[in-house]
């Protein structure tokens, strides 16, 4: 296995949680930082150069109801516009509850000149991907949505990119909804995350509670042609939080309850591709991975580093957040 080294400590004084991560057109790296773990450090969104200089870009504009953000996922989209996953349901307060937003953010001299709110009344979105001329979003659970099982079912929805106010119901008849996913695993009922595409347009979504990534394609029109388990290891993956995938068709997904990020071949092999044992992450170790992307050559990791109990390696929340790296 590889041997994660550190990238990065992040500043104490903005950032408690990193998570989310995208490549700016000027090649910097942009990481989301929701700071669950205390939200007197505003939602922010942070900045990283190619000499590892950290610096705050901007907050996120809060949510009227709830006075903070939690940004999650990120994405660019081709106009330099950021989509960002505000996952509300995540604060833990009540007063979240189905109040998540996708924001689209446009920045210019590290400030935020406009801020439209693409969809409101999410209960928990989480990964985001852009393709074409549409972003694709996880949604982590779907609590009004009761399957004749009793387990949890989540989805992957998609919007337009100039596409503004829509209103999500959280049922199966919403019209942006794409596709559900069904997590199996009765102790970790925690489903859709990780999200990602291949150069032939198929989508990759990993169902966090089963370890497994399901494998959507597509029909002509748009429409899923098939939603499939593609990649499933118990001994080698446990959860599958953030995911991205290399120009060889290899996936490296973040196993955030693992302390691990695994890497899946393009035959749906998969494999342990580094691991670190519970730690303050503070020389680079694996603590508690919540997204991988590949910058500069190399694979980064943030670390997410706050939820402990049964089947978590980690067990105390610890600062500065850390960043790792491993090589590819």
């Amino acid at each position: 296995m590889k041997e994660p080294k550190l990238f990065t400590l992040l500043p104490e004084e903005y950032v408690t949680t990193p998570d989310g991560m995208a490549v700016a057109s000027d090649g910097t790296l942009v990481l989301s930082c929701p700071n669950f773990a205390d939200h007197s450090r505003p939602g922010c969104l942070v900045k990283i150069d190619s000499h590892r200089q950290v610096r705050k870009w901007v907050e996120v504009p809060v949510h009227a109801d709830t006075g903070i953000a939690c940004p999650m996922g990120i994405a660019f989209g081709p106009d330099g516009d950021v989509y960002i996953c505000d996952n509300q349901g995540w604060s833990g307060s009540e007063a979240g509850s189905f109040k998540g937003r996708i924001l689209r953010l446009r920045i210019v001299d590290d400030r935020v000149v406009a801020a439209t709110v693409v969809a409101q009344g999410m209960e928990h979105p989480n990964g985001i991907r852009i393709r074409g001329s549409h972003m694709y979003v996880t949604q982590s659970v779907l609590t009004k949505v009761k399957d004749p099982t009793g387990l949890l079912r989540s989805c992957v929805y998609r919007f337009g990119l100039d596409e503004e106010g829509i209103q999500i119901n959280n049922t199966l008849d919403d019209p942006h909804m794409l596709t559900t996913l069904l997590t199996l695993n009765e102790n970790d009922q925690y489903g859709a995350d990780g999200i990602e595409f291949d150069p032939q347009g198929n989508l990759y979504v990993g169902n966090f509670g089963d370890g497994a990534v399901h494998k959507i394609t597509f029909n002509l029109d748009g429409t899923v042609k098939d939603n499939v388990v593609w990649a499933k290891n118990p001994d080698q993956l446990q959860t599958t939080d953030g995911m991205v995938m290399d120009e060889g068709g290899h996936l490296y997904i973040a196993d955030f309850s693992a302390n691990a990020i695994a890497k899946v071949y393009p035959d749906g092999t998969v494999e342990r591709y580094a691991q670190s044992p519970d730690s303050n992450g503070f020389n680079g170790e694996l603590d508690q991975p919540s997204e991988p992307i590949i910058w500069n050559g190399k694979l980064i990791v943030s670390c997410f580093d706050l939820v402990t109990g049964p089947g978590k390696v980690n067990t105390k929340h610890e600062l500065p957040a850390t960043m790792s790296e491993l090589d590819l």
